[in-house]
């Protein structure tokens, strides 16, 4: 898609804090807002997005003050693409474990990549493992 065909763009680069990224989510989701987006796939953007600003800050950076987390999303009527990059030293996705497997199941954490997976249109990793890029098409679309 051509840079012509974004309605909305937002570049931040935000310190390793929990909810450093509010400010951004909240904009984002108001974004979706104006744009009539039915209250179902706000709620699965909000989702998305909120765990891979955790993940980054807590798993990639673990929190640490020295490190960033770079946000870019960019907003048209077909489409909603949001790039989210730490400066840890990333994972392989491919090798966490089941969340939904019964040994796992009381285990706090871990459900981060599979709610993205489950709310968003496409969710990719990065070769590194230290960048995600989800898509969402809207209903309708």
């Amino acid at each position: 898609m051509s840079e012509d065909h974004w309605t909305w763009q937002c570049e931040r680069v935000i310190p390793s804090e929990m909810g450093a990224g509010r400010q951004i989510l909240e904009e984002l989701l108001q974004q979706l807002k104006a744009r009539r987006w039915v209250p179902h796939d706000v709620f699965g953007v909000h989702v998305a997005v909120h765990e891979a600003l955790v993940n980054a800050i807590m798993h990639g950076n673990r929190l640490s003050p020295e490190k960033r987390v770079t946000f870019r999303c960019r907003l048209s009527p077909e489409l909603l693409r949001v790039e989210i990059a730490d400066e840890g030293e990333g994972f392989d996705p491919h090798r966490l474990p089941d969340p939904t497997d019964p040994d796992r199941l009381e285990t706090p954490t871990g459900r981060g990549v599979m709610l993205m997976r489950a709310f968003m249109s496409r969710v990719d990793f990065c070769p590194r493992g230290n960048c995600v890029v989800m898509e969402k098409r809207p209903e309708g679309a």
